[in-house]
């Protein structure tokens, strides 16, 4: 059994929550268009890490409310539970927030690589 501390709840089996997969991804919007090749980058790309790695997590069974965690995938602790919105504070979270190539959108990407590789 994993106990999972619930920001608002506190420490509650894993049971009561689901994970709604990765934190602090930029999702496109409506007024912001994205081509098809980018749209699918952003619904089908995922990362699949071996170490820290930024989740939402939803307190389903108790309060319903929401909540980011960092989680090291390897041995499932949680390193560091925080509200949605805020950003991590851990030196390991705070890591594992700056390698996220899924903060930036698909033309974000593409551009810092070619300034990478030297190109325009």
């Amino acid at each position: 059994m994993l106990l999972i501390e619930c920001p608002y709840c506190g420490a509650r089996d894993e049971s009561e929550f689901s994970c709604g997969g990765e934190a602090h991804i930029r999702r496109p919007l409506a007024e912001n268009p994205i081509s098809d090749a980018e749209f699918a980058e952003y619904l089908f790309w995922r990362d699949n890490p071996k170490g820290v790695f930024l989740e939402r997590w939803c307190h389903d069974a108790g309060c319903r409310r929401w909540f980011n965690a960092a989680r090291d995938t390897v041995s499932h602790e949680f390193i560091e539970i925080y509200p949605m919105g805020a950003l991590p504070k851990t030196a390991a979270a705070k890591r594992a927030y700056d390698a996220s190539w899924r903060r930036k959108t698909a033309s974000e990407a593409a551009a810092t690589s070619r300034k990478k590789e030297g190109k325009k």
